[in-house]
């Protein structure tokens, strides 16, 4: 039931330290896709003045996060919510804050569109939204290890692939959500930041 995942494991750290700058003291932090659970467990054990919602959309991984939840035994951790990005009912109203790491190049495209969409409609206002994972920046690969992730994933399925953070940009203005700063993280990734 539980997994546990190499990637989790090895970019917690990083991404905790930017939480850390970036979260509220306080409040609801949604996860869209948490996967198997780990950097939720981890994330509410790390910052215990913030109460995290994980969410996911597939069988396995909800089951896995419901047990990540209950070994950690942290009161501030909710069990898994089912959240499909694409869809306007995420079956939460209001986040202070919302997270989400390496979902939209595994995913159509049509996922980041919806997953914005939400961040939009869910998130408070002067709230922040931290997307981390792999991007392109001005159109250009940041690594060949990059450049061939994104051809094997566009090989597995070609609506997948590593997108350009200049178009993940644009479309959260649409929502709007301002861009406010990208930091580069360890292993060719990068985290986004926005504020509602």
């Amino acid at each position: 039931m539980k997994q546990h995942w190499p990637a989790p494991e090895r970019n917690k750290e990083p991404i905790l330290a930017v939480l850390r700058r970036v979260l509220p003291a306080a409040g609801l932090v949604l996860e869209i896709s948490s996967g198997s659970g780990q950097h939720a467990a981890f994330f509410a054990r790390e910052l215990p003045g913030l109460d995290f919602q994980p969410s996911d959309m597939d069988d396995e991984n909800l089951a896995s996060i419901s047990a990540w939840v209950v070994e950690s035994g942290v009161p501030n951790l909710r069990p898994p919510l089912r959240i499909d990005v694409t869809q306007a009912d995420w079956g939460i109203t209001r986040a202070d804050a919302i997270f989400n790491a390496n979902m939209i190049h595994i995913a159509p495209f049509t996922c980041c569109e919806g997953l914005l969409r939400g961040v939009g409609r869910v998130l408070r206002e002067e709230g922040v939204f931290v997307l981390y994972g792999p991007f392109r920046l001005d159109g250009q690969h940041t690594s060949e290890s990059n450049e061939r992730f994104d051809a094997g994933l566009k090989a597995r399925d070609s609506s997948w692939g590593v997108r350009d953070a200049e178009t993940v940009i644009a479309l959260a203005a649409q929502q709007g959500l301002e861009f406010l700063e990208r930091v580069a993280m360890p292993a060719n990734n990068q985290t986004l930041v926005f504020r509602k």
